[in-house]
């Protein structure tokens, strides 16, 4: 699990609550004016975790109004860029004359060196913030600077990869070693000088190392949404993304993998948990296999055993036995607290 610090306005006396949020929102990113129309009794919670340079922050938290100005960046300018993916609520932003407005799901970009206005609407919001620094984002210099008050949409394109990524690792970190950390802070700052340079019109500027990995992350996310074609080959997703078969295959191999052995894996992974799926007991077998690109059943039971050790029918067979135990045991855990409430009562 990545290690990270966990903040709650909760924990606190309430008349220190706002200050006290105002506060570690300034050591997140940078020192900023922040007012609310709620200080009486501030709600904000925020978690904290470090990709190597880079530091992601999911937070929730009421009406808050966020001023950055010149004095402020001469006193101290970490010169990061932050990102906030808006997952509820609404808000603004304005640089001067520039003003932009967000809605669900976009990403709003700013420089800890540029002063700025944003306000967030009378509900509480959700994001997750990026810290990123401006040095990170390999692009022309000033050219990057240029995304700044820009409305970046994550449902399409490279703002969506980098959404569902910042989602996966807001949603979960205990699949994550803290030694994946500086290697999952790599994939976001490749993923967020795309988003950039997409944004500017700029892919061909980007280093061919960040190019390949940016690559290879769209690819890997066309072949989770193609799992369930059984024809879904190595020569049909590199015409997907206009590449030979042979650099599609020296990707996967500068990450350790192939192509096949990808596309089998995430198969199997999500055939076994439908097959481990108590809402799912009834779909056949071969319904199953079919639904992950399996055409025929005999191709899939092999692989499956292969992969697991068991047949799909026996790996199914073990987990209504698990669920049968464990539905047991929690009756059994029912029944004696009842006792012990009806002896008490004695």
């Amino acid at each position: 699990m990545l290690p990270e610090a966990v903040f709650s306005t909760q924990d606190l006396p309430v008349r220190d609550r706002f200050e006290a949020w105002a506060e570690r929102l300034g050591r997140t990113h940078a020192p900023m004016h922040l007012s609310s129309e709620r200080t009486a009794d501030y709600q904000g919670h925020q978690r904290v975790f470090g990709l190597g340079d880079v530091t992601v922050w999911p937070a929730t938290f009421d009406h808050l109004v966020f001023r950055r100005t010149p004095g402020l960046i001469r006193q101290s300018d970490p010169e990061v860029y932050h990102l906030s993916l808006l997952r509820h609520g609404d808000g603004a932003a304005s640089w001067g004359r520039q003003q932009v407005a967000y809605r669900i799901d976009d990403f709003h970009v700013n420089s800890s060196s540029r002063s700025y206005d944003i306000s967030t609407g009378p509900d509480p919001v959700t994001i997750i913030g990026v810290e990123i620094p401006r040095a990170a984002v390999e692009l022309p210099a000033g050219r990057a600077d240029g995304v700044v008050g820009r409305r970046i949409s994550g449902r399409e394109g490279m703002g969506a990869l980098l959404a569902g990524l910042l989602v996966q690792l807001a949603s979960d970190t205990s699949s994550f070693r803290a030694a994946d950390a500086e290697r999952l802070g790599t994939v976001v700052t490749d993923l967020v000088t795309a988003v950039f340079a997409h944004s500017l019109d700029a892919e061909p500027s980007l280093p061919p190392e960040t190019h390949a990995r940016t690559l290879t992350l769209r690819i890997k996310s066309f072949v989770r949404r193609h799992l369930g074609d059984p024809e879904l080959t190595p020569a049909k997703i590199a015409a997907a993304h206009h590449i030979s078969r042979s650099y599609l295959y020296r990707l996967f191999q500068d990450e350790g993998l192939t192509v096949g052995s990808y596309i089998r894996d995430l198969r199997l992974a999500n055939a076994r948990r439908d097959l481990t799926d108590p809402g799912l007991h009834t779909l056949p077998i071969h319904a199953v296999a079919a639904r992950w690109g399996y055409s025929r059943p005999g191709d899939f039971t092999r692989a499956f055993r292969a992969a697991h050790g068991m047949t799909p029918s026996e790996s199914r067979e073990q987990a209504l036995i698990r669920m049968t135990v464990d539905g047991a045991h929690m009756d059994m855990d029912a029944a004696r607290t009842t006792v012990r409430g009806s002896l008490s009562h004695h």
